[in-house]
C-alpha cells in the first residue's frame, strides 16, 4: 500500500521507485521540500544513498543488506512525518503500512521497531532525569548557618546545649574553652611556590568576605565561611581575620546567634580570639542591650586571654558609632570606664627638623592668593568632579565643519550606545546570577564585587573609558583587565565615602581648614597645614584595604569579557551591502610582542572608522589624571591626603606591592611628619597656564604639528602607529619626547606672582641663558653679559616667535626659552622692572647630584671639586673632566699601538661619556654603559661604524677607570653597599633601611611568582617580583641598593629644603634635583639649599646605616662601614656658587 502525503499549500516532489521482495510491490511518495536531490532510476537507490557499488556477497548476505536498507528508509520517512507534524507546516495524514508477515526481513523489521521504541523510552527517561538535575543544580542552595565542627566536644556541646541554654551562656562557655588542637595528618612542608599559592588564595578569600559585608551579602559570607570550615582541606585556608570579618558583620546587625556560631568555629580551628573578636562580641551585646552578667563574663575572659580593656579603644580600628556601642556595653560592667583622651599632638624630634617644628623664631608661612569664598567655590567644583569620577574636556583640535556624513555617524553612534548599554546591563545580570550560584556552592566568586556598583556605573566604566579608549591596533587583555579592575575599585571607594556620610563631614572640616590658606582670613597661631587639619577633629578611620592583584585582574578580565560578549554592531556598517546581522565590535586575537604571544582586544576597523567619522569633540579623563581645582587635603597618614575622595598612596609603587605600605603603617606617626608636610607643601603650590605659549602650541598643533619642537600632530593627521620596535638610531622621536617634557614645563607658571625686586631681573636673565645651554662653562657674570648682548634676539623672539629670527628655536629647551624671553621682555619694558610681578619659575639645577652625595659621604676632596662642592670662579663640569681623563688613557694606549685607541682619536667628547657618567652613580653596569656609549658613537656620522662594538667596549672600561681615579671613595662606598645587599638577600631578607628623616624604605625585589586567572577568553598568567613569600632576587637587591640609597638622600635634601623654604614664606617646587622658585627668592632658596645639604651630611649617615643593617639583619657577616676620612670640609659647600646654579 502507498503512503499518501497531502498538503494544499506546499510544493511537493514525487519520487517514485519500485522494488520487489517476495512478490510485494511498494510505491513511495517522498516530500523533499526545498532540497534538490538528483533523480533516481526505477529499481535503484542511487542518488539518495550514494552511488551503487558492485558486491561479491552471497545472496543471503545481499538479502540482509536489503532488509537493513528498508528499515533505514522507513525510519527516515517516519522521522520526516513527525517533523512536519511538530512544525504544523501542513496537514499530514499518514496511513499505516500493512505489511504481511512474509519472509525473514518482515520479522526483523518488527523486531527492530520494538527495540528502537524501547531505546527511545529509556532515552526519554534519562533526559527527564538529567533535566531535573539541571533544574536542581541551578536552584540556589540554602545558605548554611550552623557549622559542622571537627571537635567532638564542641560539636556535642553545640548540638545538645543549643536548646537548653541561651546563646549568651553558650558564648561564655565557648570563650572559656581552650582552642582545639586538631590532629591533622602531618603534611609535607610547603615549597615556596605552594606558600605563594596558599597566600594568594587566602587573600582572595578574605577580600571576598570583606566585600560581602560591604555589598550587603553577609549571609553569603557566613555560608562560604561555614563551607570552608566544614572541610578539613579548605579549613587550612581560614585565618582569624576571616572569622573576625564575619563576626564584625553580625555584630553590626546585632545577630547574636550567628556571632556565637563563628566563635565556635574560631575555637574549633584552634585559634584564640583577639581584640577585634572581643570588640565584635561587645558591640553585638551593646546593640542588643545585654545584661550586665553577660558583659562581665566576656570581659573576664578577655582579661584571661591577656587583653586589656583600654586596648579596645586604642588598637582596634572602629568607626565612631561602633566605638560608642562598645562603650555602651562596657559601661554596664565597668561604669567608670571611659575611652582614653585624645593624646596631645606629637612633635617630630629629629635634629634635622628641629628648625621646622620649633615654636621659637619668626614664622611666615605663605598663604594662597585667593579669598575664602573663591576657595570654597573651587572646593565644590572639585567635589563634584570626584563624585562623578570623570572629567570631560573639549578637544583642542580644530573643529571640522559639520557634514552630513558626520551627523549621520554621530546619530549611529548614539543609537548603538543605547543598544550597548541595554545589552551590557542584560549580560551583567546574567553574569551576576551565574556567579551568585557559584558562591552558593560555597566557592568564593566575583559576585559581591560586581554588586558594589550599580549596573549603570559598571556600564559607564566599560563603555566610554574602556571601549572608546582602545587604540585601533588593540590593547593587551592584561592591560585592559588591570585598568578596569582599578577603575572599579576607585569608583567603589568614592561611592563608599558618599554613602557613609563622609562627604558632609569633609565639607564642614574643609571649610574651616581654608581659613588657614585664604588670603583674606587669619588664624589664631600660624602652623603647618597638617597640624591645623589635625586640630579640627579626630583622625579619619583607615580606608578599606586595596583588593589583591589577582582579584583586580580577575574582576577586570570578567568585565572585559562582558564587554566583548555584549557589544555588537550591524554588519552593514562594515560591508555597505551587508545585512543587519550583528557582528562583534571587539575581537580577541593573539599577537607577538617582544617575542611573546599575548592576547589582544582589538576593535573592529568599522567601529574605529565610525569614531573617526563622528569626530566627537569631547575627551574623557579620570579624576585622578587631571590637576585639582582646590588645595589638596593635607597628608596626615600613609593613607589620607591629596584628593578629596579618590584613593591615593603616600608612596607610589607598582600595583600589588604591599611591603612599603605595611612599613609605613607600622612606623611611628611622628617619624613621617617630615615627608607628610613636604608633600602637603608641594601640593599646595597653585599653578596657571602660560596663555601666550599655549596659543602658539595650539597653532602648531592644528597645523599638523612640529616634530622638531615636540608638538605632535592632531589625531586626524597622525600616522597610524606601527607595531614592533623602532629601528636603531631613531633619534628624532627621542628628541621629540624630550621636547614634550620641555613643552610641559614651559606651559606652567606660578598662579601667584611676586615682584622681581632688586635682583629678580638678573636671575631671569641668567635662567634664560641656562635654558639655552650655550654658556654652561661660563661664570654667572659672563652669562648675564651674554643675555644683555643677545637682548635684541630675546625681544625679537618674544615679539615675533614664529615670524622673526627664531633665535629661541636653537635652544636646548626651546619652549622654556621662549617663555623666559616673553617674561624678560615684559620686565625690561615695565616702567619699574623691580616692581614687575613675575609668575615664571626660575630653576637651580644640581651638578651631577648623585656624585655630590657620594663625594660628601666620603669627604672626597677631588670628587667634591669635580661636582662643584668646593667654591670656584668657574663651574666645574664632571663630564668634561671624565672625558679628559679618558683621553689621557686613550693617548697612552694609542702610543702602545692599541688599534681601537688609535681609531678613537678625535671622537672622545663630553657628549659621548655624559650619560654613562650620569648613570654610573645610580647603578648602571658595564653592560648598560657600553650600550649607552654605542648609541652615542652611532650618532657620529664620521665614526667608522665597523669599530663601534670594539670602541664601546674600550670606552666603557676607560670611563669606569676614570671615575675610580676621580672618585675613589665613591667606588668604595658603592662596593660596601653592594656587598651588604648581597649578603642580606642571600640570608633570605629584602634590603630595607630608614632615611635620615625617619622614612622606612624596602626593596620589593623577589624572584618571580606567577598566578593564573583561568577561563573566559583566555587564561592570563601574571608574573610578579614583589611576592614576599618568594626568595629575594639577589642580583636586583645588590644592584638596586646603591642607587636607591643615594636617591633616598637626594629626596631627604629636597624635603629639608622645601620645609625650610616654606617656613620662610617661599614658593618652592622640585623636579628631581631641579629646584624652582620665584626670581626674587632665588638667593634665599640657594642659601637654604646649601645649609640643608651641609646639615644632612653632618649626620653620621653611613655609620647609622651600618648599625641599622647589623641590628636588623645579620650582626656578624656584614662588612665594616667604609671610613669617611677624606679631607673635604663640608662647610665650603655654603660658599660654592655652582653647587646648585
Amino acid at each position: 500500500m502507498p503512503i499518501h502525503l497531502e498538503s494544499p499549500s506546499c510544493l511537493w516532489t514525487l519520487l517514485s521507485w519500485t522494488f520487489s521482495v517476495s512478490g510485494v510491490t511498494y510505491c513511495v511518495a517522498l516530500f523533499l521540500g526545498p532540497f534538490n536531490l538528483p533523480p533516481l532510476s526505477p529499481g535503484t537507490l542511487d542518488g539518495f544513498w550514494g552511488p551503487r557499488r558492485s558486491s561479491s556477497a552471497s545472496p543471503c548476505e545481499q538479502d540482509r543488506r536489503k532488509d537493513w536498507g528498508h528499515v533505514e528508509l522507513l525510519e527516515v520517512l517516519e522521522a520526516r512525518v513527525r517533523q512536519l507534524q511538530a512544525e504544523s507546516v501542513s496537514e499530514v495524514s499518514v496511513k499505516r503500512v500493512q505489511v504481511q508477515p512474509c519472509g525473514r526481513w518482515a520479522e526483523k523489521l518488527n523486531k527492530e521497531q520494538r527495540t528502537m521504541q524501547k531505546r527511545k523510552q529509556r532515552l526519554q527517561v534519562k533526559l527527564q532525569a538529567h533535566a531535573q538535575q539541571l533544574v536542581n543544580k541551578l536552584q540556589p542552595r540554602p545558605l548554611r548557618v550552623e557549622p559542622r565542627l571537627m571537635s567532638g566536644q564542641l560539636s556535642s556541646f553545640l548540638q545538645h546545649k543549643a536548646q537548653e541554654s541561651p546563646w549568651e551562656e553558650q558564648l561564655a562557655q565557648v570563650l572559656q574553652e581552650a582552642p582545639q588542637k586538631l590532629l591533622h595528618k602531618k603534611q609535607a612542608p610547603w615549597d615556596k611556590e605552594g606558600e605563594a599559592q596558599l597566600s594568594g588564595q587566602q587573600q582572595k578569600l578574605l577580600a571576598f568576605l570583606e566585600c560581602c559585608l560591604v555589598s550587603g551579602h553577609l549571609p553569603l559570607a557566613h555560608h562560604v565561611l561555614v563551607s570552608h570550615h566544614s572541610r578539613p582541606r579548605m579549613q587550612k585556608l581560614l585565618t582569624l581575620p576571616m572569622y573576625n570579618t564575619v563576626m564584625l558583620g553580625w555584630a553590626r546587625k546585632g545577630s547574636f546567634k550567628e556571632l556565637v556560631y563563628v566563635f565556635f568555629m574560631v575555637k574549633d580551628a584552634g585559634l584564640t580570639p583577639d581584640l577585634l573578636s572581643y570588640a565584635a562580641a561587645l558591640q553585638c551585646m551593646g546593640r542588643l542591650d545585654q545584661d550586665t552578667h553577660t558583659v562581665k563574663r566576656c570581659l573576664r575572659q578577655m582579661a584571661r586571654d591577656g587583653l586589656q580593656l583600654q586596648q579596645l579603644f586604642t588598637e582596634v580600628s572602629l568607626s565612631k558609632e561602633e566605638r560608642d556601642v562598645v562603650l555602651k556595653a562596657v559601661a554596664k560592667a565597668e561604669p567608670t570606664v571611659s575611652p582614653p583622651p585624645q593624646p596631645p599632638p606629637q612633635v617630630n624630634t629629629s635634629t634635622l627638623l628641629k628648625g621646622v617644628y620649633t615654636k621659637d623664631g619668626p614664622v611666615s608661612y605663605p598663604k594662597l592668593h585667593l579669598p575664602l569664598q573663591t576657595l570654597k567655590d573651587l572646593f565644590q567644583q572639585q567635589l563634584h568632579v570626584e563624585l562623578t569620577t570623570s572629567v570631560y574636556v573639549q578637544s583642542v583640535e580644530k573643529a571640522p565643519s559639520l557634514t552630513k556624513e558626520m551627523l549621520q555617524a554621530r546619530k549611529t553612534l548614539k543609537a548603538l550606545r543605547a543598544q550597548w548599554e541595554a545589552a551590557l546591563r542584560r549580560v551583567l545580570q546574567e553574569t551576576k546570577a551565574s556567579l551568585a550560584h557559584q558562591a552558593h556552592e560555597g566557592r568564593p566568586s566575583l559576585f559581591p564585587f560586581l554588586c558594589l556598583l550599580s549596573e549603570r556605573e559598571l556600564v559607564r566604566i566599560c563603555l566610554p573609558q574602556a571601549l572608546y579608549a582602545l587604540p585601533a591596533q588593540g590593547e593587551s587583555l592584561v592591560v585592559v583587565a588591570k585598568d578596569l579592575g582599578l577603575r572599579t575599585f576607585n569608583r567603589h571607594m568614592v561611592q563608599q565615602k558618599r554613602l557613609s556620610n563622609q562627604v558632609q563631614a569633609l565639607e564642614r572640616r574643609y571649610a574651616q581648614y581654608l581659613h588657614l590658606l585664604a588670603c583674606d582670613t587669619q588664624v589664631a597661631s600660624p602652623c603647618l597645614p597638617r597640624q591645623y587639619w589635625e586640630s579640627l577633629g579626630p583622625p579619619e578611620a583607615p580606608p578599606q584595604q586595596p583588593w589583591p592583584l589577582p582579584v583586580l585582574m580577575q574582576l577586570g578580565k570578567q568585565l572585559a569579557e562582558v564587554l566583548v560578549q555584549a557589544v555588537h554592531m550591524p554588519l552593514r556598517l562594515a560591508v555597505p551591502q551587508g545585512s543587519c546581522r550583528p557582528i562583534p565590535v571587539l575581537y580577541h586575537v593573539y599577537s607577538f610582542r617582544s617575542y611573546r604571544q599575548i592576547g589582544i582586544l582589538k576593535p573592529h576597523p568599522a567601529f574605529t572608522q565610525l569614531l573617526v567619522a563622528a569626530a566627537e569633540p569631547t575627551l574623557t579623563f579620570e579624576t585622578v589624571d587631571v590637576p585639582m581645582l582646590c588645595p589638596p587635603l593635607p597628608w596626615t597618614s600613609p593613607h589620607t591626603g591629596a584628593f578629596l575622595l579618590s584613593p591615593t598612596k603616600l608612596m607610589r609603587a607598582v600595583e600589588g606591592t604591599t611591603q612599603h605600605q605595611r612599613l609605613l603603617e607600622r612606623c611611628p606617626p611622628t617619624d613621617l611628619h617630615g615627608a607628610l608636610d613636604t608633600l602637603t607643601q608641594l601640593g599646595n603650590c597653585a599653578w596657571r597656564v602660560n596663555g601666550r605659549v599655549l596659543d602658539l602650541v595650539l597653532e602648531l598643533f592644528r597645523d599638523k604639528g612640529c616634530s622638531r619642537l615636540g608638538v605632535p600632530p592632531p589625531p586626524s593627521e597622525a600616522p597610524r602607529p606601527r607595531e614592533g620596535h623602532l629601528p636603531p638610531g631613531a633619534s628624532p622621536a627621542h628628541k621629540a619626547e624630550l621636547r614634550r617634557d620641555d613643552l610641559a614645563r614651559a606651559l606652567l607658571e606660578f598662579a601667584e606672582g611676586r615682584p622681581l625686586g632688586p635682583h629678580g631681573l638678573t636671575w631671569l636673565k641668567i635662567h634664560l641663558v641656562n635654558l639655552t645651554g650655550l654658556r654652561k662653562r661660563d661664570s654667572l657674570q659672563a652669562r648675564l653679559a651674554f643675555a644683555d648682548k643677545m637682548m635684541d634676539h630675546i625681544l625679537d623672539s618674544a615679539d615675533q616667535p614664529m615670524t622673526g629670527r627664531k633665535w629661541w628655536m636653537e635652544s636646548e629647551e626651546p619652549w622654556q626659552t621662549l617663555a623666559c624671553c616673553m617674561e624678560v621682555a615684559q620686565a625690561v619694558r615695565a616702567p619699574d622692572p623691580a616692581a614687575y610681578i613675575s609668575h615664571l619659575p626660575v630653576h637651580q639645577d644640581g651638578s651631577c647630584n648623585g656624585l655630590q652625595h657620594y663625594a660628601a659621604l666620603g669627604r672626597d676632596s677631588v670628587g667634591a671639586a669635580s661636582v662643584n662642592l668646593l667654591p670656584s670662579d668657574l663651574p666645574q663640569d664632571v663630564y668634561s673632566g671624565v672625558a679628559a681623563q679618558v683621553e689621557v688613557f686613550r693617548r697612552q694606549d694609542a702610543a702602545r699601538g692599541v688599534r681601537v685607541a688609535q681609531i678613537l682619536e678625535g671622537f672622545i667628547s663630553r657628549k659621548v661619556v655624559k650619560q654613562t657618567v650620569m648613570t654610573v652613580v645610580y647603578g648602571v653596569t658595564r653592560y648598560g654603559g657600553r650600550l649607552q656609549i654605542e648609541k652615542r658613537l652611532r650618532e657620529l656620522d664620521s665614526f667608522p661604524q665597523e669599530f663601534v662594538w670594539d670602541a664601546s667596549h674600550y670606552l666603557v672600561r676607560q670611563v669606569f677607570s676614570s671615575l675610580q681615579e676621580m672618585f675613589s671613595s665613591t667606588r668604595a662606598i658603592q662596593r660596601w653597599l653592594t656587598e651588604s645587599a648581597r649578603l642580606i638577600s642571600q640570608a633570605g631578607w629584602a634590603v630595607e633601611w630608614v632615611t635620615p628623616l625617619g622614612i622606612p624604605v624596602i626593596q620589593p625585589y623577589h624572584h618571580d611568582s606567577k598566578f593564573l586567572v583561568k577561563g573566559g577568553l583566555q587564561s592570563i598568567t601574571c608574573s610578579s617580583s614583589r611576592d614576599t613569600s618568594q626568595k629575594p632576587n639577589t642580583l636586583k637587591q645588590k644592584n638596586g641598593f646603591p642607587p636607591n640609597f643615594i636617591h633616598s638622600l637626594d629626596s631627604t635634601h629636597m624635603m629639608l629644603t622645601a620645609l625650610h623654604c616654606y617656613r620662610k614664606g617661599l614658593t618652592f617646587v622640585s623636579v628631581h634635583d631641579c629646584f624652582w622658585t620665584h626670581a626674587a627668592d632665588v638667593p634665599v632658596m640657594n642659601q637654604v639649599c646649601r645649609e640643608q645639604f651641609v646639615r644632612l651630611h653632618s649626620q653620621p649617615i653611613l655609620q647609622d646605616l651600618s648599625q641599622f643593617l647589623v641590628k636588623r639583619f645579620c650582626p656578624k657577616s656584614l662588612p665594616a662601614c667604609p671610613d669617611s676620612a677624606g679631607g673635604f670640609d663640608l662647610e665650603q659647600v655654603k660658599h660654592s656658587t655652582y653647587f646648585f646654579s
